[in-house]
């Protein structure tokens, strides 16, 4: 790839949630607040959500590190909540350490999964579940869930629950169906996309992250082109960022030009820079060809047989 070329100790623009490159711009950070507050006060339920690709997930596994290394806190995650409600109670059963054969009964899970919620705080300790993409969650798993934060003693909840979720999830909750749900949620906080300060300060510091020395590789105009085509939405900086530097690099250059960050914008379906959608998809043909041909390029260039 182009670490060498860029003088880079790993890629800096992987669309897989990494810790370590987390960026605290404006949004996240007030998100984050809301999440520690809310943790530490003992409320039952936080809602976050976001557009596709604001980093929610990166947020919530960032709150999972937070809260390892917090005494005070006993973490469960889950990361796929499209379940029933036994298989839910099952897998924060396993979460939480519990030892349930498959077939026990899911009165009999809920029981043992309060017993073991009775322990943590009478260690005064406090179980935090964190549930990932929770739109995708059915209706009879939410009523479960709800019924999850039943369990209390005379002055707290023996289990905090924090949703992250896209905007569908508010649109299950304001269902009449859900409205108990929705009643019990005390904190919640919308994920914003960064504007174009943001964006620069993301790049640099993501470049910084995975070792990045040199010059600025982004001028002022390619920078408002990528802010502009992204929206900000993190993702797609990260997508289209990286499909630059593959451009440029395949033309063995050492900065990001308006060509390279036009070709990386038109050869990615959600981007748009400045045309109409009719042209934009003449460019996006236009743009695989040229990302291909950069590709073979390198492979012949690395000694790869196509």
């Amino acid at each position: 790839m182009y670490l060498d070329h860029f003088t880079l100790r790993e890629l800096p623009f992987s669309i897989t949630p990494d810790t370590s490159f987390f960026f605290n711009n404006s949004s996240h950070q007030q998100a984050m607040n809301v999440l520690l507050i809310a943790l530490r006060s003992g409320e039952g339920f936080i809602k976050i959500t976001g557009e596709v690709g604001t980093g929610k997930t990166l947020l919530c596994r960032r709150m999972l590190n937070i809260l390892a290394d917090d005494e005070q806190f006993i973490s469960a995650y889950i990361p796929n909540p499209y379940l029933t409600p036994a298989a839910l109670y099952m897998a924060l059963a396993e979460e939480l350490g519990i030892d349930c054969p498959r077939n026990l009964g899911q009165s009999r899970v809920l029981k043992l999964i309060s017993q073991k919620l009775i322990e943590i705080a009478a260690a005064n300790k406090q179980a935090v579940l964190l549930i990932d993409e929770a739109q995708a969650m059915p209706e009879q798993s939410l009523e479960a869930l709800r019924l999850l934060t039943n369990l209390e003693t005379e002055k707290n909840k023996l289990l905090q629950i924090v949703l992250f979720g896209q905007p569908e999830l508010d649109n299950i909750l304001n269902k009449s169906s859900v409205r108990q749900l929705r009643q019990r949620i005390i904190f919640s906080y919308h994920l914003t996309p960064m504007d174009k300060e943001g964006v620069c300060a993301y790049l640099t510091h993501r470049l910084l992250v995975a070792g990045y020395g040199g010059s600025h590789l982004f001028d002022n105009r390619v920078m408002e082109m990528l802010y502009k085509a992204s929206r900000g939405i993190p993702r797609l900086v990260n997508i289209l960022a990286h499909k630059s530097l593959m451009v440029a690099y395949g033309q063995g250059a050492k900065e990001i030009s308006a060509p390279h960050m036009r070709a990386a914008i038109n050869d990615t379906e959600d981007a748009f820079y400045g045309t109409n959608k009719r042209l934009r998809w003449l460019l996006a043909g236009l743009a695989t060809v040229t990302v291909s041909l950069t590709c073979i390029g390198l492979y012949r260039y690395l000694g790869i047989q196509l």
